[in-house]
């Protein structure tokens, strides 16, 4: 879903009688969310007609952090208002590896649950990677296992990253053609940018991969069809990185003085990229969406060997 703004260009003369607008259209990820989660609502609902089964979503919150403690709350919330089974298990932070690993363990033996949910980040003396991949592929409803991302890599079938696959769901609702695009992803994270491009690739675009370390990044970035910013850098493009007619998908989120901002100087972009995301109501309400759908994909696949 799609939201018009208008950006004038300024006269370049005073003999011009008028001068041609240039529109930006913002995608709208507030209005996208909605519908996965009706849809995914719809096939709860279809499910426990059916099969009698319940999605059940685990999620596992160690420490006391408070961004964490939000985050796991509002896709708890989420997961009632779905008509899915709230499973959340609540360890201290001064819990060991071995804890960790046990409750980890015990709920990828219950067969009642259908995914499981490591909040992140862990507490320093955990072994993050070594604990994400105990969760079983069938389960691992964010998608970051080993065994997931080797699937995500060799195109098979599997639980994607929310993130990611939320901004494809975004550049499908937009009527984005990917089809032998050029995409520039900016960012190489494990979460983000890595899956963002193997997800781009499966949709058959033409993908570069730039980050910190690259050498020009407006040259680069200047290439793309499809831009996604995933640097985790504040107001890192700007105009100078876009070209006309661009879709620019801003993965970033950073709270400053002035309020939430991301990694795209939106304001500049304005009457050159084609379509713009919003920071706040672009990205952003797009995981949790897609973290639902998983669940209920998972669940579907319960009992199964993937």
């Amino acid at each position: 879903m799609t939201q018009q703004l208008t950006q004038t260009v300024p006269q370049t003369s005073t003999t011009q009688t008028s001068t041609p607008q240039t529109s930006t259209q913002t995608i709208d990820g507030k209005a996208v969310a909605a519908q996965v989660k009706a849809a995914v609502a719809e096939g709860v609902a279809e499910l426990r007609r059916t099969t009698s089964r319940v999605p059940t979503l685990a999620t596992v919150l160690v420490g006391d952090d408070p961004a964490s403690a939000v985050y796991v709350g509002s896709k708890r919330r989420t997961v009632r208002e779905l008509g899915m089974l709230d499973a959340h298990r609540h360890l201290p932070a001064t819990a060991t590896q071995e804890e960790v690993a046990a409750v980890l363990d015990e709920l990828a033996a219950d067969p009642a649950v259908s995914g499981i949910l490591l909040q992140l980040p862990l507490p320093a003396h955990l072994d993050e990677g070594a604990l994400i991949d105990r969760i079983p592929a069938s389960k691992d409803v964010d998608g970051l296992t080993a065994e997931s991302a080797g699937r995500l890599a060799r195109g098979e079938t599997g639980l994607r990253p929310c993130t990611p696959s939320g901004v494809i769901e975004l550049l499908r609702s937009a009527e984005v053609p990917l089809v032998g695009a050029n995409a520039v992803v900016v960012g190489r994270s494990t979460l983000v940018g890595r899956p963002m491009a193997a997800l781009l690739l499966l949709e058959h675009a033409t993908v570069t991969i730039a980050h910190s370390r690259t050498r020009d990044l407006a040259a680069v970035t200047r290439g793309a069809d499809v831009l996604v910013v995933a640097a985790g850098v504040p107001g890192l493009i700007g105009a100078e990185h876009v070209s006309p007619g661009a879709t620019v998908i801003d993965v970033g989120i950073h709270r400053t003085p002035s309020g939430l901002v991301g990694d795209v100087r939106t304001e500049e972009v304005l009457g050159i990229a084609s379509r713009v995301t919003p920071v706040p109501g672009g990205v952003g309400p797009m995981t949790i969406a897609m973290l639902m759908q998983n669940t209920l994909e998972a669940a579907r696949w319960a009992g199964t060997t993937l």
